[in-house]
């Protein structure tokens, strides 16, 4: 693919997610689409969007676990961009009417006071660059219709990534185990699904620092005071109107979001 594919594709994914009007798989329109491609075609879309306005405030590992990956039949991890427009608290009600066909990923972030840079990353590289952790919501949401992704759909539309809802107690690593760490999902109420840390790449620690490296071979850093959304503990959630989501860690607190229609209530 050129460089003017590239764009011309980024834009189509961006009209996409203005008019609600999602696009046919990227798989299907351009048979020969590379992992590569589908990068370069990820950062014109970002490259687009901060030209106009917008900030980069972090990154997002996705697929990382066993359940995302059975979920949309792919192998290995992605990555996307969060944006400052992407962000939202805990407890923040939600308009679901900015999304096409969102789901609710459960999710720990993590917060950055050093930049780090692939090649070479480890885990303990990761835990040295880490300020704090915190429980987190991603939104994810597809500008490819009902979802028929294949990973190169996915990584070109910046990780499948629509928002992110962070919560919780800010919380050192050197106090945690997140291989262990455990979690409980409601939704309106009632509890849905538990997970621990291990689903995440055996740790999430070494799912940031995979995304270190990734993201190396394009010349990108992980920034000081980025927030890096680190994979998803299991398998995403559908969202309707009206749903409450609650997320409950050990030792790190919890993480909430209610969804509206715009104009209403949750």
């Amino acid at each position: 693919m050129t460089a003017h594919l590239h764009e011309e594709i980024a834009q189509q994914l961006m009209d996409a997610e203005k008019t609600k009007v999602p696009i046919r798989p990227l798989t299907e329109t351009y048979p020969d689409i590379s992992v590569e491609d589908a990068y370069r075609i990820q950062l014109a879309a970002i490259e687009r969007k901060t030209r106009n306005g917008a900030r980069i405030v972090g990154k997002k590992i996705g697929l990382t676990s066993k359940a995302m990956q059975d979920m949309f039949n792919v192998t290995q991890p992605d990555y996307g961009h969060l944006l400052d427009s992407m962000m939202h608290i805990d407890g923040e009600i939600v308009d679901i009417g900015i999304f096409l066909q969102s789901k609710l990923e459960v999710e720990i972030a993590f917060i950055l006071k050093k930049d780090i840079k692939g090649p070479g990353i480890s885990s303990l590289d990761v835990i040295d660059a880490t300020d704090y952790v915190i429980p987190a919501f991603e939104i994810i949401d597809s500008r490819i219709q009902d979802w028929k992704i294949a990973f190169e759909d996915t990584v070109a539309d910046n990780g499948s990534s629509a928002c992110a809802i962070l919560g919780g107690s800010p919380t050192p690593l050197e106090r945690l185990d997140l291989q262990h760490i455990g979690m409980v999902m409601s939704k309106n109420g009632r509890q849905i699904d538990t997970a621990a840390g291990a689903a995440v790449m055996g740790n999430p620690i070494r799912a940031v620092a995979w995304l270190a490296n990734a993201i190396g071979e394009y010349g990108i850093a992980l920034r000081a005071g980025e927030v890096i959304l680190s994979g998803a503990f299991t398998a995403a959630v559908p969202i309707e109107a009206g749903d409450t989501f609650t997320a409950e860690f050990a030792h790190i607190g919890s993480v909430s979001v209610s969804f509206s229609k715009k104009g209403g209530t949750a």
